[in-house]
């Protein structure tokens, strides 16, 4: 696997909000434990690993979120596998998002050995169960992992928390051990926190809103809950199986999603197809609604404004729900290549 492909930026990159919408689901899902599904690896947790291994993997661990802190690419670089430096536009990119808003300082949550040392080839499926399992599956001290097209190798994942910038984050690093030296397989940074409020927040605000009907309100913060507390999109456990059992159960089914899209009528008697929907950070630490929708073309941007403008009214008309939750409605028209054009409008000039 090309750990760098899955990489995140900071939270509220386009790329990660895309990731908080919709592709954080599939990904939910495609983790669940299904017997014969994947060839299962060997897995150890932090005290079923020896002493100096564990100390050998924190400090590695510790030190690639230090050099990323700093803006220290060329010693990230140096220090990556080589599938990792040949493709690390992502870690760049990341990296340079964040600094100045992570800290330097590493509080170690968690250790997992990953052994596929004893795979022949690559592994389509590389499923690892770390911990004891009960009947129903996963207990409150287990977790697994899911990881498609792996090299044989071995490997650390390391869940850490940092603090000393900006806002609290929390990183996980990937390790594979290569001639004994722990090196940078993958790197995954992430705030805990939107506008001062943490994952179990944003649950309890989703709860509010399903127990009162507004249910596309509880799915969009039920959906920044999630990205706030999983650590990687690839890992399950007991907490993240309730989460992601009671978020399913929660969505709304005119949710879009790239494979999904979903048709709005607006008044200026356009149909436009949209195909994503989420929350983001908005304007005065509150939250904004962020809403794509596909487009031939955004090189006329007059026409791309006024399309955004009635997507953005069309919106808010058929969820007046929205205005409740959030500041602010988003709008991006997207063509095919990726460009796009987007407009922000405040809930309160939104007639």
């Amino acid at each position: 696997m090309l750990w760098s492909a899955s990489c995140r930026g900071a939270l509220f990159s386009e790329s990660t909000m895309f990731r908080i919408g919709h592709f954080f689901l599939a990904s939910l899902f495609a983790v669940a434990l299904a017997p014969g599904a994947a060839f299962a690896q060997d897995c150890s947790q932090a005290s079923e690993i020896d002493s100096v291994n564990r100390a050998a993997i924190d400090a590695a661990a510790t030190r690639f979120i230090q050099f990323a802190a700093h803006g220290d690419l060329q010693s990230l670089l140096r220090n990556s596998i080589p599938t990792l430096a040949a493709a690390f536009d992502g870690i760049q990119q990341t990296v340079t998002h964040d600094k100045g808003a992570i800290g330097d300082q590493v509080s170690i949550r968690r250790d997992y050995l990953l052994d596929a040392s004893k795979a022949s080839g690559k592994i389509a499926d590389a499923e690892f169960f770390c911990g004891v399992y009960g009947a129903g599956g996963h207990t409150p001290s287990s977790a697994s992992f899911l990881i498609p097209n792996l090299d044989p190798g071995l490997y650390a994942l390391v869940l850490t928390n940092v603090s000393g910038g900006k806002v609290p984050y929390m990183a996980t690093v990937i390790l594979q051990n290569m001639q004994g030296q722990w090196k940078l397989a993958g790197y995954y940074p992430k705030p805990i926190e939107v506008n001062g409020h943490d994952a179990a927040w944003y649950v309890e605000r989703a709860r509010s809103f399903k127990s009162s009907g507004q249910l596309h309100n509880a799915w969009l913060y039920y959906a920044l809950a999630w990205e706030l507390y999983a650590p990687v999109d690839f890992m399950s456990s007991l907490q993240l199986d309730k989460l992601s059992n009671e978020i399913q159960a929660a969505k709304p089914a005119d949710i879009p999603g790239p494979q999904q899209p979903v048709n709005l009528a607006a008044a200026n008697g356009r149909t436009y197809q949209l195909t994503h929907l989420f929350a983001a950070p908005g304007p005065q630490d509150g939250l904004s609604v962020v809403v794509k929708y596909a487009v031939a073309d955004v090189s006329n941007t007059a026409q791309a404004f006024q399309d955004n403008t009635s997507v953005i009214k069309a919106l808010t008309a058929k969820y007046p729900e929205l205005r409740e939750a959030f500041v602010g409605i988003v709008a991006r028209a997207t063509a095919a290549n990726g460009q796009d054009y987007g407009t922000l409008l405040a809930m309160k000039d939104i007639q």
